[in-house]
């Protein structure tokens, strides 16, 4: 597979694999594909039937983003409830 494919805009794209974009985004595929369907992840698209691919440069562009952009308060997980915690005797032997 060539490094870089021209499209037909004159644009160069870089495409990466499934294994690539996993050492890029340390997301589940499940979390990605999600992502994805809701808009806030670069689309891949396919090479052939069998094979897709994302475009290194717009998954690079979209990390960079995340690191400026904060995630509204609703995205995040709540932190657990320490209030409902319950101490254990230490058991001495």
């Amino acid at each position: 597979m060539p490094d870089q494919v021209s499209t037909a805009a004159g644009q160069l794209v870089r495409p990466i694999r499934r294994a690539e974009l996993r050492k890029l985004v340390p997301l589940a595929d499940s979390t990605i594909y999600d992502l994805e369907q809701r808009g806030d992840f670069p689309r891949r698209f396919p090479l052939t039937r069998r094979c897709v691919v994302w475009d290194r440069a717009e998954v690079e562009a979209w990390l960079v983003e995340r690191k400026t952009k904060p995630l509204p308060d609703e995205q995040l997980a709540p932190g657990p409830n320490v209030a409902l915690r319950r101490t254990r005797p230490v058991r001495r032997a």
